[in-house]
């Protein structure tokens, strides 16, 4: 299993810090978020495939390990989320736009670093409603 803390390490904005969520491929491969970053994956995720979308999502394995894993996202391949927090993380709409932008290039979804202004995020949506 691989373990991916928030990529900026903002502590401060993650209510759930320390919270680590997984996302499981076909039953056969899992991988560790924290908490927030994962709460952006699957909105992303679930936009793409609404619109039956397929498309890769690579991202970097832990320090430890290193090299990076990719998936092919198909809405035929089962997917879950399993948040490790009971709330709901803050959604920042910029980064959903950031994150949709790689997903809709030719390399598919990576993890793009949350645009900020002034070390802080721009819009955060409350998503527990």
């Amino acid at each position: 299993m691989n373990r991916h803390p928030d990529p900026l390490g903002r502590s401060d904005l993650d209510p759930h810090n320390g919270h680590m969520g997984t996302l499981t491929y076909d039953s056969s491969l899992a991988a560790d978020f924290d908490d927030r970053t994962l709460a952006h994956i699957q909105f992303v995720v679930g936009a793409k495939l609404r619109r039956n979308e397929p498309f890769y999502f690579t991202w970097k394995e832990d320090s430890a390990s290193g090299g990076r894993s990719s998936i092919w996202v198909h809405p035929a391949v089962p997917l879950s989320f399993k948040f490790a927090g009971s709330r709901t993380p803050a959604i920042s709409r910029e980064w959903i736009d950031a994150l949709m932008l790689s997903a809709n290039s030719a390399n598919g979804l990576h993890i793009v670093p949350e645009p900020t202004v002034n070390g802080m995020p721009h819009t955060l949506i409350d998503a527990s409603d």
